[in-house]
């Protein structure tokens, strides 16, 4: 890699820029959802089992209930023979106890009865061997089975009184299913971020608009909304501010009425006449930095209005979901509780050389697996309004600052844009 030294200027840093934002952001407090509402919630509290799961010995597989020391000598050659003496099913209790020479037939999950220890896949007998119709009324064992084999013990999954999720576990579709399992119904978790999202500017149309000379459809709002829902926010949609600081002042405070815990706006952010979302984050609260080394996305500035926090993200629609993906994204995260807020990453190498300005450069590339490596390749034209091109890939390659160049076939470090913070972090 090509490297020269990063001259100091009004920029900071994207690492400086993260901790400066997550400075002031704390988990939301807690709030009792039911279990359809709680997948990609975090946990405020333990939950511990009151009963044991499975609650009652139950077998694992169809087949029959035995007692071991009847069939551990069972061959093909010297099969031991059992007289039936009954049946049970999942979700009846057993009737019968298995007494010395019997057994009893066993469907998957139905309660062992009493006397047997074990259970005989219908496998490892002769039923299968039998032509249809023929009389249940004794079995033979030919395999012989291991004590408790197909046996699930009460309690081998959770004990009572056992801690089965720790506070701070993010709820997904297995862990819903565990609470389900130990009759928890609803939990305590760190309410939703709601996130009021405000695009600005003249130019602005909504998407339904037909298009007129210098006139462009807003696609950062929709683009910046789902970016929210995808990571556990609500976005509350403030719709397009004219290019006014009374327009932007009072869309901000529909949102502040509106419980807003963050702001997001796109646009007003840079050096431009018109760019005054510096201008009413000054007016109305405080603003901590505007300038940012990284590319896309230099113009971003970070403030508070009101004690809310704002992020002012670019107008171009690239800048503006990379942007996000590097300061809303762990905002959104931590405000939710979760502990594991890193973009997961790849090491790749690269397929072509790569230039750069300098500036810690965020690449949009297409990640391919190659044997035992990752491969990167442009997904496309790089220009921060080139939005198709951010459609075609799936990762975004890191250019450290300070890089001019990374030739073909070197190591490169890739955030890849659609895997689940999870794969980053221990669970």
């Amino acid at each position: 890699m090509t490297r020269y030294v990063v001259p100091e200027n009004e920029l900071i840093g994207v690492d400086e820029a993260l901790a400066k934002v997550l400075e002031g952001v704390r988990p939301l407090p807690a709030e009792r959802v039911g279990l359809e509402d709680a997948l990609g919630r975090v946990l405020v509290e333990p939950v511990r089992a009151r009963e044991n799961i499975p609650p009652f010995p139950n077998s694992a597989m169809d087949g029959y209930a035995v007692r071991y020391k009847d069939v551990a000598d069972a061959s093909k050659e010297h099969p031991v023979r059992l007289r039936v003496i009954g049946s049970v099913a999942a979700g009846y209790a057993p009737e019968l106890s298995v007494e010395p020479g019997t057994a009893i037939r066993i469907m998957t999950g139905a309660p062992i009865p009493p006397g047997a220890d074990t259970v005989v896949r219908f496998e490892s007998t002769d039923e299968p061997e039998r032509k249809e119709g023929s009389s249940l009324e004794y079995v033979s064992v030919l395999v012989p089975p291991r004590k408790g084999d197909n046996v699930r013990e009460a309690g081998e999954d959770v004990k009572a009184g056992e801690i089965v999720l720790d506070a701070g576990t993010l709820l997904r579709p297995q862990e819903i299913g565990l609470l389900a399992s130990i009759g928890v119904t609803s939990v305590h978790v760190h309410r939703k971020p709601k996130v009021a999202i405000l695009s600005t500017g003249d130019e602005l149309l909504p998407p339904d608009s037909e298009i007129s000379l210098g006139k462009i459809r807003d696609a950062n709002s929709y683009s910046l909304a789902a970016l929210v829902r995808k990571y556990g926010g609500e976005p509350i949609m403030l719709g397009i501010a004219r290019d006014t600081e009374e327009d932007i002042r009072s869309r901000l405070n529909k949102g502040i009425e509106a419980g807003a815990d963050l702001f997001l706006t796109s646009a007003g952010v840079s050096k431009g006449d018109y760019d005054v979302v510096k201008g009413v984050l000054n007016a109305e609260g405080e603003i901590s930095f505007w300038m940012v080394r990284m590319k896309p996305g230099q113009p971003l500035a970070f403030g508070y209005v009101h004690g809310v926090p704002l992020l002012g993200l670019p107008g171009n629609p690239v800048s503006s979901i990379v942007s996000f993906e590097q300061f809303g994204r762990p905002m959104l995260l931590k405000m939710e509780g979760r502990s594991c807020i890193r973009k997961p990453t790849v090491q790749a190498v690269t397929a072509e050389p790569f230039k750069n300005s300098g500036r810690r450069n965020y690449v949009r590339v297409r990640v391919e697996r190659k044997g035992d490596c990752y491969v990167v390749r442009k997904a496309g034209p790089q220009g921060s309004g080139v939005l198709q091109t951010l459609s075609k890939a799936n990762g975004l390659m890191i250019i450290p600052e300070g890089v001019m160049k990374v030739e073909a076939g070197e190591p490169v470090e890739v955030q890849m844009l659609d895997w689940p913070e999870i794969v980053q972090c221990e669970i």
